[in-house]
């Protein structure tokens, strides 16, 4: 049964065929307005959404099909009853399941019941929709990512994890930028004995230079207690940080952004950045995810 877990499941033939789906897709949408005609996508959210939340909405529906939100609460996911049982349950009415949680473990265990089609919308260890989408912006913007600099500057969290992950498959040149505080943590975690073309440090200036594309995140996950924030004043990416890069460089930020924290609003809102285009891209990928699915 197919699932769409994490980038680490794929190999770049399948990769690629997904970003072919989704490039025939926004090119010409009105190809695929039936195709999803009479199936359901149900979609759990345990953890806030926007962008997620909306691009498989509307996406299911531009495809023909009908997005269902269920509410944690009001299923009793895991708590009134058990994850696997509700799962069994939902198979018998919907086609595919989104599951957006803090757990990435559950998601593992349901795809592996192998019940129904289980997508990641977002867990505390991956987000492998995103990550995609992102491969998507960067071949529309720069063309092949193989022979690109790709620039992190935040915190390991889960979009880096996905990015080393499709790192591992495309082998384009990646720095990862973070203080030392937190390199130190996860210095092994980042860079494994197999790694090439991956490069860790904390100094921002070497990191981004003569990068293609810069992308970051908050510098605290959402929902996440910690003081970690103290250890990235000098991290926040703007103009000057812009200076170093390449010459057609692009900013990318898989938001929610919060201003002149992670990124300057005159960066933000500036041409080097293609976040609004990032969002945009969310819906065509995920559409193509789904198509996949079926």
């Amino acid at each position: 049964m197919k699932h769409f877990v994490d980038i680490s499941d794929f190999n770049i033939k399948k990769l690629n065929s997904l970003l072919r789906t989704a490039k025939s897709i926004k090119k010409h949408p009105n190809k695929f307005s039936n195709k999803c005609k009479n199936k359901t996508l149900g979609m759990i959210f345990q953890k806030e959404s926007t962008r997620t939340r909306v691009s498989f909405t509307v996406g299911i529906q531009k495809l023909g099909g009908c997005g269902l939100e269920l509410s944690t609460d009001s299923i009793g996911f895991g708590k009134r009853e058990s994850a696997e049982d509700i799962l069994r349950a939902l198979s018998q009415y919907i086609d595919i399941l989104l599951i957006r949680n803090n757990n990435h473990k559950i998601i593992k265990n349901l795809s592996a019941l192998n019940v129904m089609p289980i997508i990641n919308g977002l867990s505390d260890y991956s987000h492998p929709c995103q990550i995609l989408s992102d491969l998507f912006t960067i071949n529309e913007r720069l063309g092949d990512i193989k022979n690109k600099l790709i620039t992190w500057v935040g915190d390991y969290n889960n979009v880096l994890r996905s990015l080393i992950q499709l790192q591992y498959l495309y082998k384009f040149k990646l720095n990862i930028v973070m203080p030392k505080e937190i390199l130190k943590k996860n210095k092994t975690k980042i860079i494994k004995n197999n790694s090439t073309n991956i490069m860790a440090t904390h100094r921002i200036n070497e990191g981004v230079k003569f990068a293609d594309c810069i992308m970051t995140d908050a510098w605290v996950s959402m929902g996440e207690k910690s003081d970690k924030k103290k250890y990235f004043k000098n991290y926040q990416v703007n103009n000057d940080v812009f200076k170093n890069t390449s010459k057609d460089a692009i900013f990318m930020h898989c938001l929610p952004a919060h201003r002149d924290e992670e990124v300057s609003s005159k960066l933000l809102d500036s041409k080097m950045s293609v976040v609004w285009q990032q969002a945009q891209n969310r819906m065509f990928v995920q559409q193509s995810i789904i198509l996949s699915m079926l």
